[in-house]
């Protein structure tokens, strides 16, 4: 077990064992200051809670507003604290470049998959990088869109690509993991055949890597949207990338435990792939497969300054679709993993905030959002002043994840349109839609709906 997780570097850091004290004080840290906060809300929701009992009954009120207001509140407290304290992030140039295998999955991508190889053709990476693309029995031109884009890697000594066809759809699980096996190189990344990598980009993840404990299996890259301003959709799911999902993976990553290396741009380690079995064939197979590490007592990391842009769904239906598939791929991850939330380790408690999201999500759907029509009406029984306390919370960390992302991007030389509008209704609406979504995919994920990618 020792050989399989530690892989073999170099030489020893002492600067992981000062890093990883330091690690330890600021999540002491910030725990204490969630907890503190949400004793604060509890003090002062006492006359609420009271009035709340007397109406229904005192259980169901604790129950409410542990999920709709104390709760929340703490979540959203941990994370400006571990954000305000993180320290900086640390990359490693290796004394040799190693050789990569990327691997492209594609369901009739006729649209993308020139773009996605055009960009990958164009990576400033001094090392072998084997492109393959597997086209899961697309019905469209994909397969020789892809072939014909061999040109583009003409010439280049180091770079090469290679088109593979499954006979049949067989999903995307099964797509990587065929990719995988004919992969020469021992560092795997996966993009999806939407999504363009910056010129940086695999540079940065690979050094990431070599800067990471010696367990480290997988390094989650940086997605932002690629087509923000191409609907009101993308424009808010702009901010959502940008704040919410670029927070939880600071976050996540700085205690080494990011729940999901998102197939849409990871590096992992192939013997660390292999030692868990490759992609499982689920909805949610990115997140089982991250979750499948952490069980094995691997790290995952996270490399906020590797950008890749992705296209994001530009209708509502598309979205929801897409987030009802995340919530599934969640319960799968949950209820095939669930010794990890046994685990005496820093980042069992976000396994554990994912399995609370649940109990969220619902409250909020079923109590909360009657709560705001009640509230309308002048009667505060389930939305009451108290709730707003986790407004000042989420707005300061909104703030400081603005800063610490417009600083990277100001590094990497990236410029960024940013929406006013999309920024108004991320705030005040995408939540008010978005959790009923997830708890439609819970939905889906108990009753065995039917699951298909693509």
């Amino acid at each position: 077990m020792v050989e399989r997780r530690y892989f073999g570097l170099r030489r020893g850091r002492p600067y992981w064992v000062k890093r990883a004290r330091r690690r330890n004080a600021i999540f002491v840290a910030s725990l204490l200051f969630g907890l503190a906060w949400m004793v604060f809300s509890v003090w002062l929701s006492l006359p609420w809670l009271t009035d709340l009992g007397n109406l229904t009954h005192p259980l169901l009120a604790l129950a409410v507003l542990t999920f709709i207001a104390y709760l929340p509140g703490f979540m959203n407290a941990f994370l400006l604290s571990s954000l305000v304290l993180r320290p900086s992030s640390l990359r490693e140039t290796p004394i040799e470049w190693p050789g990569v295998s990327v691997l492209v999955a594609a369901y009739n991508e006729e649209a993308t998959i020139a773009a996605t190889l055009q960009s990958l053709s164009q990576l400033d990476y001094a090392g072998p990088v084997e492109v393959i693309v597997i086209d899961d029995g697309s019905r469209d031109r994909t397969f020789a869109i892809a072939e014909s884009c061999a040109s583009l890697f003409a010439g280049q000594t180091q770079f090469g690509l290679k088109v593979v066809r499954m006979a049949r759809n067989g999903g995307k699980a099964a797509a990587l993991n065929h990719g995988l096996k004919g992969a020469s190189h021992e560092l795997i990344v996966t993009i999806d055949a939407d999504t363009l990598l910056d010129p940086d980009a695999l540079r940065s993840v690979v050094e990431h890597l070599y800067a990471a404990p010696p367990q480290t299996a997988a390094v989650a890259g940086s997605v932002l949207v690629a087509n923000a301003m191409a609907t009101l959709t993308t424009k808010v799911q702009q901010w959502d990338y940008f704040h919410g999902i670029a927070a939880v993976k600071r976050m996540q990553g700085m205690f080494n435990s990011t729940l999901v290396a998102q197939g849409a741009f990871s590096l992992y380690r192939k013997a660390a792939l292999t030692a868990v079995g490759g992609w499982p064939d689920m909805v949610g197979e990115d997140i089982v497969l991250t979750w499948s590490l952490l069980r094995e007592g691997y790290r995952v990391r996270h490399a906020e300054d590797a950008v890749a842009w992705t296209h994001a769904p530009e209708g509502f239906s598309q979205l929801a679709k897409q987030r009802r598939r995340w919530a599934r791929g969640m319960i799968e991850a949950l209820n095939l993993h669930k010794s990890l939330l046994l685990k005496p380790r820093i980042g069992t408690m976000f396994i554990h905030w994912n399995l609370l999201f649940i109990a969220i999500d619902v409250a909020f759907t079923f109590a909360f959002l009657p709560g705001l029509v009640l509230a309308a009406l002048g009667i505060y029984w389930l939305a009451g002043p108290i709730t707003l306390l986790v407004l000042p919370i989420a707005a300061l960390w909104n703030i400081i994840i603005y800063r610490i992302q417009s600083r990277m991007l100001k590094k990497e030389g990236i410029t960024y349109a940013k929406s006013a509008l999309g920024f108004l209704v991320y705030a005040f609406a995408y939540t008010l839609v978005m959790q009923p979504v997830s708890v439609w995919g819970y939905m889906s994920e108990f009753f065995g709906r039917k699951k298909q990618w693509g």
